[in-house]
């Protein structure tokens, strides 16, 4: 009915308006604070359904039994959004983190391009780069506006589940595990655990993800998208292919996890010590925390990428004419494999200064992607916690 009634305005609208821009304008104006409207109830009624509930009625009445004189005293106070575990369900931190991951992945995304191929061990002439702002540059000089921005939707779709799962099992395992190690308070070896925990989740969905992304991101990559290069590595190195560097990747992201949480929530005793919602905070501490941890792993992430990538020219460097002679076939290294064939071949093609190789690019990328992870992240928490604190709040002041 409202879209017969949107066409027949909409008609009405043509006739009368004849061939006067004003009111042509003005009638287009309605149209669209019409569509406005429209959008906005259906907005208003999707965040209303996935906004999750805070346990059953049962549960409600019995808590609210409870707190009738405590909700008396704070009714008009803001929710402590840390100190309500039944309020932030886990349902919030998979919303929340979902968001928070794709947006970190497609706001930073030029320049992870820039960082797998600076992390590349034997580049073509035309893409050795000086720094990360040069890299840009000629990237988008030679290769178009587009380029730095290829392998973005496969990232997307992997960022969405993987950051879900990575948020709502660390949230709960580390009240869990600081209920049990140290109870009441902010326990460190919590967060490392819950962090290296979350991580494997993580990275089982991110994986596949990573690798068509790097593949697309490298120089002169020959696929033409991403269902072209998913069918390409399918066909030519199998399923494996898609989680060949997975334990390389949990052997980089466990130790950076760790060192990432436990370093962010150490930042917050200092910065933010009452747990309240507080960007600036949030957003320095994430900062802080990702650039110390991505410095500290680099070496292990130029060896993911060499898995991920399988570049061509470091896969003909190491054919047997060029290699130890130790009577190899032909097949022998057509590809690379495990991390300690990663280390190995890293270590002969650049020596020590190969393992660094990008630590500028990926401390660059690193900084204000987990600073915009977490600013993301607590903003929905603290957003959708505060909705179902007022929601719960109505329905007691109705009761």
């Amino acid at each position: 009915m409202e879209a017969d009634g949107f066409v027949r305005r909409r008609r009405m609208t043509a006739e009368t308006a004849g061939s006067d821009p004003g009111v042509a304008g003005a009638s287009a104006g309605a149209e669209v604070r019409w569509l406005g409207g429209r959008f906005w109830g259906v907005s208003e009624s999707i965040l209303g359904s996935l906004t999750p509930r805070i346990g059953g009625e049962a549960e409600l009445q019995t808590v609210d039994c409870i707190r009738v004189a405590q909700d008396a005293q704070t009714e008009d106070s803001e929710p402590d959004y840390e100190g309500l575990p039944q309020g932030a369900s886990t349902s919030t931190h998979m919303l929340a983190g979902a968001v928070a991951g794709i947006m970190e992945h497609c706001l930073m995304f030029p320049i992870d391009c820039v960082k797998t191929r600076m992390q590349s061990l034997q580049p073509d002439p035309a893409a050795r780069y000086r720094n990360v702002m040069d890299a840009l540059r000629r990237i988008v000089a030679t290769e178009g506006v587009w380029r730095p921005m290829r392998g973005l939707n496969a990232t997307a779709v992997g960022a969405g589940p993987a950051h879900a799962l990575y948020f709502a099992c660390y949230e709960k395992l580390k009240k869990t595990l600081s209920d049990v190690i140290h109870p009441g308070a902010n326990s460190h070896l919590a967060n490392g655990t819950a962090g290296c925990v979350a991580t494997l989740l993580h990275d089982a969905v991110m994986n596949p993800a990573e690798v068509v992304k790097q593949r697309m991101q490298m120089y002169n990559s020959p696929y033409r998208g991403v269902l072209d290069c998913v069918r390409a590595v399918w066909q030519k190195e199998g399923p494996a292919a898609f989680y060949r560097s997975y334990t390389t990747q949990l052997t980089m992201n466990v130790p950076f996890q760790a060192l990432h949480f436990m370093t962010y929530e150490y930042l917050q005793e200092l910065l933010n010590p009452q747990r309240q919602y507080n960007p600036s905070s949030h957003m320095l501490s994430g900062a802080l925390a990702g650039a110390i941890a991505a410095a500290a792993t680099t070496p292990l992430d130029v060896c993911k990428t060499l898995l991920n990538t399988q570049e061509s020219v470091t896969l003909s460097s190491q054919s047997p004419g060029q290699g130890p002679g130790k009577g190899q076939g032909q097949g022998a290294h057509r590809h690379i494999s495990g991390l300690a064939h990663a280390f190995r071949t890293v270590y002969r093609l650049g020596g020590l200064q190969g393992f660094f190789k990008g630590v500028q690019a990926r401390v660059i990328y690193q900084m204000p992607s987990t600073a915009i992870s977490w600013s993301v992240y607590e903003f929905f928490k603290y957003g959708l916690t505060k909705h179902q604190h007022n929601k719960r709040r109505a329905q007691h002041m109705e009761s």
